[in-house]
């Protein structure tokens, strides 16, 4: 059996904290495969799983999401009940090899790039930056709604300091128009962007 040490997080983008070298090999998908089930049974969605070598060590990370057509964050105790749930799988394991790991689960955090469009669903409500391809203009703004074929943002308008920021005419992006797109950090609630509240789930936000 192997040592397994599971670390629960909220948030994987720790600033100044180096990381090995993330390893994404067959092993990888077969461990994806194995964990998967365990992470859907808890409503929650399988985002990645990476294997870190550290010397003879191995580091499995797996991150987890709400589902889509959810906002908020995945709460700390349910990092903590999946975090055991995936490490008595990871010992049961036939087709493991014998080195040590330790188990890392946490979830996106708002720091992640928008890059597929479950992200921008995720991201409902919330204050965005988007890069457009060349010829168009980039948009700051906040997302008030999301389709199969792209991003509706309500654009803020710089104004004066202290004053009230204005906002401007919603702006329809299709998907294939948008080169990149990010989550501002702000302490705003999402109620205040009147966002539904009917599927939030904990705050990410302080």
């Amino acid at each position: 059996m192997s040592n397994a040490e599971a670390t629960t997080s909220s948030d994987r983008t720790d600033a100044g904290r180096a990381e090995p070298a993330a390893v994404h090999n067959p092993e990888a998908e077969r461990l994806r495969a194995l964990l998967e089930p365990a992470v859907l049974a808890h409503r929650l969605y399988l985002e990645d799983v990476a294997i870190n070598i550290a010397g003879s060590n191995r580091v499995v990370n797996v991150v987890v999401d709400l589902p889509q057509e959810e906002t908020g964050g995945v709460g700390l105790d349910v990092i903590a009940d999946i975090s055991k749930e995936l490490s008595d799988i990871l010992d049961g394991d036939p087709s493991t090899d014998s080195r040590p790991y330790d188990l890392e689960v946490s979830s996106p955090g708002v720091g992640r790039p928008l890059t597929e469009p479950r992200h921008w669903h995720r991201a409902r409500g919330r204050m965005v930056s988007v890069k457009v391809i060349q010829g168009e203009e980039n948009v700051t703004g906040r997302i008030h709604s999301v389709d199969e074929s792209g991003v509706t943002i309500v654009p803020e308008i710089a104004v004066k300091k202290g004053m009230k920021p204005k906002q401007g005419d919603p702006v329809k992006l299709p998907f294939d128009k948008i080169r990149s797109g990010k989550v501002e950090i702000e302490f705003s609630h999402l109620d205040e962007a009147g966002l539904e509240n009917e599927h939030n789930g904990p705050s990410e936000e302080a």
